[in-house]
């Protein structure tokens, strides 16, 4: 029963995923995770008592396994430099990944205030893994710096969301761009 039980979450929340990739927020409906998984819409309720509560399950469930990928080709960049351009190179890849765009289709209003903060401390782990890449680099506030590049690379993802003009690959290496000559700016 609980192996049953931890399949059909498991199903809801990759019926969750694609909704929303497809046609974000409005797409995720109980009626709609119920013609998805084939379950009666009453019995959705029985794993989820909202869209919300959806949402916060798939940012506990896939923004640690983002985060692992951005980690990972960080770990693999030989030297502080390196490794800041490939936090953000990683990130902008991942725009298009399902888990990512399902996290960020929903808007952060909808969610209840400890959703809300589980989203804001993942984001707070992510950002803490270019602090000391910064402070290497001989940025003289390497925490401040880091919240700086998560902005440029949150605007980065918007502009790539939108389907810019310009390609990805653009909106990325200019990303990489502004970030490694504004630290190497203001490094000491």
């Amino acid at each position: 029963m609980a192996e049953h039980r931890t399949m059909q979450r498991a199903a809801l929340l990759d019926a969750a995923r694609s909704l929303l990739s497809e046609g974000g927020t409005e797409a995720l409906t109980f009626p709609a995770l119920a013609e998805r998984t084939g379950l009666a819409r009453s019995s959705v309720y029985e794993y989820f008592r909202s869209r919300a509560a959806v949402v916060e399950e798939l940012c506990e469930v896939d923004f640690p396994v983002w985060a692992a990928e951005v980690e990972s080709a960080m770990a693999a960049a030989d030297g502080a430099e390196a490794k800041v351009e490939a936090y953000v190179r990683r990130q902008l890849a991942l725009v298009g990944d399902r888990r990512h765009r399902a996290v960020v289709a929903i808007s952060a209003s909808e969610l209840d205030a400890g959703a809300r903060e589980k989203i804001r401390a993942a984001h707070g782990g992510l950002v803490a893994m270019i602090v000391e890449a910064l402070g290497e680099m001989g940025h003289a506030e390497p925490r401040m710096a880091a919240m700086l590049v998560q902005g440029v690379v949150d605007a980065a993802v918007r502009r790539i969301e939108l389907g810019a003009a310009e390609e990805p690959d653009a909106i990325t290496d200019a990303a990489v761009s502004m970030v490694l000559r504004g630290v190497l700016g203001q490094a000491r």
